[in-house]
């Protein structure tokens, strides 16, 4: 039985994430842009019905809510090539249109107005699901929307599903760059509280490392906002992976957050990804072993956080746990005798 798992996409940044990783989850099921399954991908043991369901003819429907307070990205969405893959039902644009003016407070009070509205959308999902595992949160904390309206939600759901796992996909601002948003230290630390109290676990992001790795592995000289969404829907695809192709271990989100998180309040986890490649690139030829993605995956030039760990020396940096996903045709005795390389 499917242990399904509903995405709320909140704000600009939420929205444009979200975006990115149903593109990313349709290629790899052999989805179509109208939700039409490819000949190809009938034979198969992946679960689909994890972040999908099907419609009565048939054709597959992300299980996502997208949700903002100014209408520009949402508008995009259902203008661009994949308009057809949502269920409009699920989709909730504020009537003024106004957004929350990068302001926290103005967030979270328009959050509690349309609660009602939000959570029967909500209510609706979690009733068409066979067995709800939880939800998934993704947007920015520096924002208005994200922040303010993405911690309303956090604290109603805390409340009305306190036995689902709430898991979130934060963006955290440029430390390197000062904002033209001035309330942005704000924003992010009244986010802060509600991540720490109201989420389960929290996948930590931020532009500063995501830029970075633009730059640095992709060799982009002035990365996109698109670039560095697809960089987080990449991460975001990879650790659903066991989720959606069952093994023999970590098939659910209950699973894969009880062999990272030690104790209920050390629950920020980075995330670390490779090989990346762009298109111009797939193409180099590459020989990819067992030991060599382990060991990148350990660098902290990989890891998509603006990490102490780069600042001071490696010995002095410490993981309490380490949870590596790899993809692949891959023999697990020599992930074992990689580990073992690694720890010598």
């Amino acid at each position: 039985m499917p242990r399904e798992i509903i995405t709320l996409q909140v704000g600009q940044c939420g929205n444009q994430i979200g975006m990115e990783f149903w593109k990313q989850l349709c290629l790899e099921h052999g989805i179509s842009k109208e939700g039409i399954l490819e000949d190809f991908a009938t034979q198969g043991g992946d679960r689909k019905d994890v972040f999908f369901y099907q419609a009565d003819d048939q054709h597959y429907i992300p299980r996502a809510l997208l949700i903002d307070l100014e209408p520009r990205v949402i508008n995009g969405i259902q203008n661009s090539e994949y308009r057809n893959l949502y269920n409009h039902e699920n989709i909730f644009v504020s009537d003024h249109g106004g957004g929350a003016g990068n302001n926290w407070a103005s967030g979270y009070h328009q959050g509690k107005i349309v609660e009602e509205d939000i959570m029967d959308m909500i209510d609706r999902e979690a009733d068409g699901s066979d067995s709800l595992e939880g939800f998934v949160l993704c947007h920015s904390i520096a924002g208005g929307t994200g922040s303010g309206m993405g911690s309303y939600l956090l604290e109603t759901l805390n409340d009305r599903y306190s036995k689902k796992l709430v898991q979130t996909y934060s963006v955290f601002p440029n430390q390197m760059e000062t904002s033209d948003v001035v309330v942005q230290p704000y924003n992010s630390l009244l986010t802060l509280k509600r991540l720490t109290l109201n989420a389960d676990c929290v996948v930590v992001l931020d532009n500063t490392a995501l830029n970075r790795i633009a730059v640095e592995r992709l060799h982009l000289s002035n990365p996109t906002f698109a670039q560095t969404n697809s960089l987080v829907s990449t991460v975001m695809s990879a650790s659903t992976t066991t989720l959606r192709y069952p093994g023999y271990m970590n098939n659910d989100l209950v699973g894969l957050l009880a062999s990272l998180i030690p104790t209920p309040r050390c629950h920020f986890l980075m995330t670390g990804y490779t090989p990346l490649t762009v298109e111009r690139q797939a193409n180099v030829i590459r020989k990819t072993t067992v030991l060599d993605v382990m060991r990148r995956l350990l660098q902290t030039k990989n890891i998509m956080v603006s990490s102490y760990a780069r600042t001071k020396e490696a010995s002095q940096a410490k993981y309490i746990s380490i949870l590596n996903i790899i993809q692949g045709e891959v023999d697990p005795t020599q992930v074992h005798e990689s580990l073992q390389r690694i720890r010598e």
